[in-house]
């Protein structure tokens, strides 16, 4: 073992008697230095853009949620519900009602969905990041106030301040015959002024949120809830809570973590990630197929060094070794460089922010965001390490067939 490693080592790092093995060797260390550093980067700033992502989705979707396993609305006056609310573990526990609304400013009218919460589940959960503006105080002096989505206002042009900005909800009233002379009569209204706009969040821009007591009223729902939202005083601790709670609740009801809210979201943002890694490993598989080139004319130098092992003793299987760990070293070299750089350039952006999106007044970054992560590093490593070594075997494997057939055809 150590004699094919001292070899590969003096045959390495000494100076060679061809420039343009140096050259060429020189290449292969920079084509794998290369591809390594861009794929610890580009992980990196997916890692980055993935935490971001999912941070704003965090700010809007709860810690857990509870819904029924079967229907749109369930009865949350049981004891099992009593129960949850009063453990310490949560920090917030609101009941939820939704449904789809027609909501009608100045003529104009927009198909949202209201959603019904308990006004102190908003601060108890601290919510301020949600809003784009406004405040969350949606229930003050016995007046019931609303905060409108995205959507809702660009659509609308809602004004969040002043005295005609009060907006009408419609919703289909329950239990009508549908048989009235006058439809309206068969229609719950409801006026509601906005006191907050939401943060731009796909899937939660068309949102209306108001205290459930206002949402109970509009839906003629008093009894029923659509889902119950929890938030933990240690969020590291909702995995655990959701275990209990499902194992309390049973199969009656689902208890989903923001992961199971949105499975789309993560799937998505995770997917890309993978994909590409898998198309920059394959750009620098090519890149290392350079070690066959450079093992290739490392073998036409050294051949007649070749000759005067094999007439010292030396059998195939070590010559193959010799130019396998030069392979080998090749890569490894070029794999620690190339990690180290894009370790040092992950730093660099995360503390200096060398490279920016934009300086828009209202852009959610204006640096991309990097995340650090060891067990990507290694992943880094491995998979070239993996591929270097694959490639120097069969590179190692061709060189000694042609020293074969080369002193066979001497022979003959």
């Amino acid at each position: 073992m150590k004699l094919p490693i001292f070899f590969a080592k003096r045959y390495l790092f000494s100076k060679k008697s061809l420039n343009a093995i140096n050259i060429i060797s020189t290449i292969s260390v920079v084509g794998v230095l290369v591809s390594s550093a861009a794929l610890v980067i580009v992980l990196s700033f997916y890692n980055g853009m993935e935490n971001l992502i999912l941070s704003l989705y965090s700010t809007f979707a709860p810690e857990l949620r509870i819904e029924p396993a079967k229907g749109k609305v369930f009865d949350a006056r049981q004891e099992v519900f009593a129960k949850l609310r009063q453990n310490k573990a949560i920090k917030s526990y609101s009941e939820i009602l939704e449904e789809k609304v027609l909501i009608q400013y100045e003529h104009q009218q927009f198909i949202a969905q209201i959603k019904g919460v308990e006004p102190k589940s908003l601060t108890e959960a601290d919510h301020q990041d949600m809003l784009y503006a406004g405040n969350l105080n949606i229930y003050a002096d016995s007046t019931n106030f609303a905060l409108i989505g995205a959507q809702v206002q660009a659509n609308l042009r809602i004004p969040l301040q002043g005295l005609d900005n009060t907006i009408q909800l419609f919703s289909p009233r329950k239990g009508s015959s549908g048989n009235s002379v006058n439809p309206m009569d068969e229609i719950n209204i409801r006026n509601i002024s906005p006191c907050g706009l939401l943060q731009y969040q796909q899937g939660f821009d068309n949102l209306v949120i108001t205290p459930i007591d206002f949402a109970r009223d509009l839906l003629n729902e008093h009894d029923q809830v659509s889902a119950i939202e929890l938030y933990t005083k240690d969020p590291n601790q909702s995995e655990e809570l959701q275990k209990q709670t499902q194992q309390a609740l049973g199969d009656d009801f689902i208890v989903k973590s923001r992961e199971q809210q949105n499975p789309l979201l993560y799937k998505t943002v995770r997917s890309e990630k993978w994909i590409v890694f898998f198309i920059l490993t394959v750009i620098g598989v090519i890149a290392i197929f350079n070690i066959i080139g450079s093992l290739t004319m490392l073998v036409i130098d050294k051949k007649q060094d070749m000759t005067v092992l094999k007439s010292l003793g030396a059998n195939n299987w070590l010559i193959q070794r010799i130019f396998f760990y030069e392979g080998v070293m090749i890569a490894f070299i070029g794999g620690i460089i190339g990690i180290a750089m894009g370790l040092g350039f992950c730093l660099l952006q995360d503390r200096y922010g060398i490279i920016r999106t934009g300086d828009g007044e209202n852009a959610i970054m204006d640096v991309y965001p990097v995340d650090i992560r060891p067990l990507d590093f290694l992943l880094v490593f491995v998979t070239v390490m993996l591929v270097a070594i694959l490639i120097s075997y069969l590179a190692s494997s061709l060189s000694v067939r042609e020293i074969r057939n080369d002193a066979i055809r001497a022979a003959d």
